[in-house]
């Protein structure tokens, strides 16, 4: 049965950025930023047209997968200096059992912005507000080289697991 519990994004304050809520009208300003080859070195796949974009922002925007099997918190970055979207970050929600929610993280900032710790910030807020809302387990897959996502993990409490998935190591906190 569908879980219709899922919490529902809200804005984020951080020193240096908002955390916006994902909607389908961020995509005309985001594409600006993810429409860069070099975001998919780590991930694999490539850029998303405009109308891709907003019909992928449309369907995240509604919190929950189709079947309501997983919940989906998605933010924008906002940096407050200049009111520019730089990034994003979200969680892919699921219960393994009725008493405990978990949480898959990723997180996705601009070439033009990387190395100055708005990644980092911009997922420990992410995690203090998942775990303010009952989340006890944080999980995220990531490149074996991809030394700047391993450094963001780190920083959240993650270690790598043994497990791998596509390529990708398998990070998380005691469950």
């Amino acid at each position: 049965m569908p879980d219709t519990t899922w919490p529902a994004a809200e804005p984020i304050a951080t020193a240096r950025l908002r955390l916006e809520p994902l909607r389908a009208d961020h995509a005309p300003e985001s594409f600006v930023v993810l429409n860069d080859q070099r975001l998919h070195t780590w991930t694999g796949g490539s850029p998303r047209s405009l109308d891709q974009l907003r019909a992928q922002y449309r369907l995240q925007a509604a919190g929950c997968s189709p079947d309501g099997s997983r919940g989906w918190l998605n933010w924008m970055l906002r940096r407050t200096a200049d009111a520019r979207i730089i990034g994003t970050v979200q969680a892919t929600l699921w219960r393994p059992d009725p008493r405990r929610l978990e949480a898959e993280l990723a997180w996705v900032v601009g070439t033009g912005q990387q190395g100055n710790g708005y990644g980092r910030e911009a997922a420990l807020a992410m995690a203090r507000w998942l775990r303010a809302r009952g989340v006890c387990r944080l999980t995220a897959y990531i490149h074996p080289a991809h030394h700047a996502s391993a450094a963001i993990a780190r920083a959240l409490g993650l270690a790598p697991t043994g497990t791998v998935h596509d390529g990708e190591i398998l990070w998380s906190d005691p469950p």
